[in-house]
């Protein structure tokens, strides 16, 4: 058990960080488990963001995204419809007149 302070905090942020990486990473087991052809973009966005949070190694990251597009064709970028912004209508600038 730690004895000095800075000891009994690092333990207390190290048990919140494994928290946090294990819920990611039985996150991205399920996904794995269950992914198909329409989610495969969502599954590799896990992955992506796994190898980005140090969840998993970057290599081992490309290696799975790798092997799904190899399995599921190619992510294609889904395109949303937006209706475009109409810009206001500049205001004309007045000039200003110099004081003499």
């Amino acid at each position: 058990m730690p004895i000095t302070k800075s000891a009994k905090k690092s333990l207390k942020v190290s048990r919140t960080k494994k928290a946090a990486n294990d819920t990611k990473r039985i996150a991205l087991s399920k996904a794995l488990k269950k992914v198909d052809a329409k989610t495969v973009n969502e599954t590799i966005s896990l992955v992506d963001k796994a190898a980005k949070t140090g969840v998993m190694h970057k290599n081992k990251a490309s290696r799975i995204k790798s092997r799904l597009a190899k399995k599921y064709g190619t992510p294609k970028a889904e395109k949303k419809v937006t209706a475009k912004a109409t810009k206001p209508a500049k205001k004309t600038a007045t000039k200003k007149t110099a004081k003499k």
